[in-house]
Formats: structure tokens, sequence, C-alpha cells
């Protein structure tokens, strides 16, 4: 426990946990991190953003971080963005990231995290975690070429025993392949803990769990950190300019989201039971999250409730949320056949639950008009036709 609490005193004071001349295999060093320093070293005002899920919405790794800055730069006005949401995956990242992000104006370094709801959320196959992280990957970079990026993968215990079995889980090894083509920098804090398990100098409970304690925090900071150290650890020189990030001429996959934005779903038309308003959460069963209070949805409960909305892109999605009555989807895309997508989750049980589903995807590029329905037909453990759909998703 003495050296738990002093890895955090080393962190909260700012100071390398490593000699600086090496990185371990956990904290994969890749590209420059020069334009966030200028920023911070000579402009002295620094904007810094995290995306992920809960575990970037919670007081976790990233006030950690925010304080290491701070105590390295001093004399830095810092301006520090929380775009974590809990429950959300790399898709929902992506379709969000302008609102939620890039619309604060210039962000200097941008520190990411998504591969457990990818996987425990969203239960995403390989090529939906790469079109997330991609989509958030190069649309930064396309939009703020000078954004700086680090990814860091948190770790639940399937994912944990998978790394100790020697393999890697699947969305890890999919964002890899995202983080390589843009040389962006891993921080494997899960791995770092296998193996910290595996030497008897950590153990699961006192890391903390899925939403770690201040141990399992202080040791997802040290690992950012110490790329920040390593990419830092020479004087910067007085000729030192920002230069924009390589972005590769192709991405992994083309269908990947990096167009994504959101579209309001009071574009809506022509609709036959569906309305925009704010529900009244305390009259409807289901836990709900103040992260959405006073929002307006698109909401619709009666099975054949019916509505219009017009995009352009290869892809339209849905962020909802999924509550116990939450219902299906049919989607008709350009008069085409109609195909179902439930909205329910297996977290919906007791909760408004947030999520992101693809209605159409693959489309041809241009202009698209999408028939949407609610089915008569429900999830077996729903207790009703629901939809309420917060924003509407378009890459």
């Amino acid at each position: 426990m003495k050296t738990l609490l002093a890895l955090i005193s080393i962190l909260v004071t700012g100071n390398a946990l490593l000699n600086s001349s090496e990185l371990n295999r956990n904290t994969i060093y890749r590209g420059s991190y020069q334009n966030s320093r200028i920023q911070f070293e000579k402009e002295k005002t620094g904007r810094v953003a995290f995306i992920g899920g809960s575990i970037t919405q919670m007081e976790g790794y990233r006030p950690i971080l925010a304080d290491w800055l701070q105590k390295r730069f001093p004399e830095t006005e810092f301006e520090f963005i929380n775009a974590g949401i809990s429950s959300t995956c790399s898709t929902s990242g992506a379709f969000r990231l302008r609102e939620h992000v890039l619309s604060k104006g210039r962000i200097d370094l941008f520190f990411v995290e998504f591969a457990v709801n990818d996987d425990q959320d969203a239960g995403h196959t390989h090529q939906n975690c790469i079109r997330g992280l991609e989509g958030i990957t190069r649309q930064a970079r396309t939009l703020q070429p000078h954004m700086d990026i680090i990814c860091t993968y948190f770790v639940n215990p399937a994912m944990l025993k998978t790394l100790q079995s020697g393999r890697t889980p699947l969305p890890m090894a999919a964002h890899e392949r995202v983080l390589q083509h843009y040389e962006v920098s891993t921080n494997f804090l899960a791995r770092e803990l296998a193996d910290r398990i595996k030497a008897g100098t950590m153990d699961w409970k006192t890391f903390g769990g899925t939403h770690p304690k201040k141990p399992g925090n202080a040791l997802a900071a040290e690992g950012a950190s110490r790329i920040l150290d390593w990419a830092w650890q020479s004087p910067l020189s007085p000729q030192a300019r920002k230069v924009a990030h390589r972005i590769p001429a192709e991405p992994l996959d083309t269908g990947s989201y990096y167009n994504g934005h959101f579209l309001k779903p009071s574009l809506a038309s022509q609709n036959k039971g569906f309305s925009y308003y704010e529900p009244e959460w305390k009259k409807i069963p289901g836990g709900f999250r103040n992260t959405f209070a006073d929002m307006k949805l698109l909401c619709a409960e009666k099975a054949g409730a019916e509505t219009i909305i017009k995009f352009g892109g290869l892809t339209l999605g849905a962020f909802v949320l999924a509550g116990p009555d939450a219902g299906i989807l049919e989607v008709s895309v350009d008069g085409g056949e109609f195909h179902q997508v439930d909205l329910y989750h297996h977290f919906s049980r007791g909760l408004h639950y947030p999520r992101s589903v693809i209605l159409a995807t693959d489309l041809e590029p241009g202009e698209h008009t999408a028939r949407i329905r609610i089915a008569k037909q429900r999830n077996a453990a729903s207790k009703g036709n629901a939809a309420r759909i917060l924003q509407f998703g378009v890459n």
C-alpha cells in the first residue's frame, strides 16, 4: 500500500516515474507531441479534451492528468473538457465528436478511451471497433491537424482474462490497427495491469475494477504521463514550430465514421405518432441519468408510429435512450425494403440506456431519405414499443 500511495504522490507532483531513456512494452510511443508542448510552453494557454465512457466521465484518471499537466506548466492557463458519457462506445464518439469536443475550439491535446465500452456495452465486431475509433481519429486530425492524441485501454474482467491467456481482446486489437495507421500513441493500461498482477505487484481489487479506484486511475495517468515525459524530455528549441500531423491518404475502412456528425431529430418530417419534446421522465418507469436532463427527444411509444428523415452520406445512425419499454424500429432507405433495428439493450432493463444504433450503412454517396417506423413486434424482454431519439448520426 505504501508503494501505491507513493505512486500517486509522484504523479501529483508531476515527476517522471520511469527513466527517460526507456519506455516499457505497454507504453507504445508513436508520432509527435511537440504541437501541444509548443502551445503550453510558448503560448501559455492550452485546451485539453477527454472523450470516452463512464471511466472518462467520472472523477478518475482525467483529473489526475489535468493536475499533472497544470503542475508541469504552472504558468499555463488550461481549459479541460470532459466529453465522457457513461455507456457510450466509439461509434457514439465518432458521431458526437464535433458537437462535444471540436466545437469548443482548438484542441491541443486529446485523450481517448473506448476499449471497455466497445466490448461490454456495444459488443462491437472488429469492423465496428475500427469504424468508430477511425471515425474519431481521422476526423479529429482532418479538422484539427495539429491536435496531439493519446489513447488508453482500460479493462474489464473478461478482457483481463484474455490478456492473461496471452491473447489481445478484440477491441484493443482493432484499435491498435487504427492507432498504428495514424501514428497515435497507446497507453496499454490493460496489459500493464495484467503484467503487474503476474509479477505480484498489484491485484484486481487494489486496481479497483472496471471503474478503477485511485490506484488504478493513478496507473492509467502514469502511462499517459510517461508518453508525454518521453516526448518532452529535451529542451524545446526556440525555433520550434507546430507541424500538421500526417494523415494517411486512405482510411483503413472507407465505411469508418470520419465524417460523422449529429443531425437534429427536430428536422424529421411527416411525423405520424412521433413528437419532439422533453419526456416527463419521472412518469416513465426506469432509471434516468441527469446527463440528459432538459433535453428534447424525438419520441413515439406506439407501434405504427412513423417519421421521415433526409440526410446525406453513407451511414445513418441514431443516438437513443433505450429504456425498459424500448421497441424495434423498421427502416427503409430510398424506398427500399424495410429492415429491423432492435433498440432494447440488456442494460435497458432498469435504465434509459444511452446507445448508438446504426440504421443504415454502406450506402451510395449522396442524398437519401429514410422512412422509420415502430414495429408491432418487440424484444421479449421489453415492456413496450418506445423510441426516444436524442440525435441522428450521419456519416
